[in-house]
């Protein structure tokens, strides 16, 4: 069976009513992680069009970003810097702040992760509001790294989050979207 058609890959998503909270559909993409044509497929289109990029390193989000970018970079060639929650890195790192609905927290990177100059590509599951992507990007270019680009399985449209990046200059590639959400 050939997945590779959007409909094929969004038929893989598990949609959650109500959770974490009442009037949330939550888009589990495990039951797409889980499916192999599917993963494959997922991953090649993430990364098709940045094949002929220059990409160095895909940054990945935790944690399904880690999955996600992890195999993308592998797709490109390219090595995998991991984005993650404050305190989890071992080395030095910096880190950028980012809001909440309920409040404010911070993502961090190894400060020689990247060099200079380096393009970037990132790498997450979903963009919803954007808050988490666009410290990212901030983050990557403290360190004056070249963000060639965004790639996420699912953009949910109507909160914003391709728009707020297109804001920053980079733009987002996105395999479906939910409306509504």
């Amino acid at each position: 069976m050939n997945l590779t058609a959007e409909f094929n890959l969004r038929d893989l998503v598990r949609t959650i009513p109500d959770y974490p909270k009442p009037g949330i559909m939550f888009r589990d993409i495990t039951t797409l992680l889980g499916h192999a044509n599917g993963f494959r497929a997922c991953v090649e289109q993430l990364a098709r069009p940045f094949l002929d990029r220059r990409v160095q390193s895909v940054a990945g989000i935790e944690a399904r970003g880690f999955i996600l970018g992890g195999a993308v970079a592998d797709r490109l060639r390219c090595g995998f810097v991991p984005i993650r929650k404050k305190g989890k890195l071992p080395a030095k790192a910096i880190g950028q702040e980012y809001e909440l609905e309920y409040g404010i927290d911070v993502i961090e990177m190894h400060e020689d992760a990247i060099s200079a100059g380096e393009p970037v590509l990132l790498v997450d599951d979903l963009i919803a509001t954007g808050g988490t992507a666009e410290a990212a990007v901030k983050l990557l270019r403290m360190l004056r790294a070249d963000v060639v680009g965004a790639t996420f399985v699912i953009d949910l449209p109507d909160l914003g989050g391709s728009a707020r990046l297109a804001k920053l200059g980079i733009a987002c590639h996105t395999l479906m979207s939910f409306e509504g959400d």
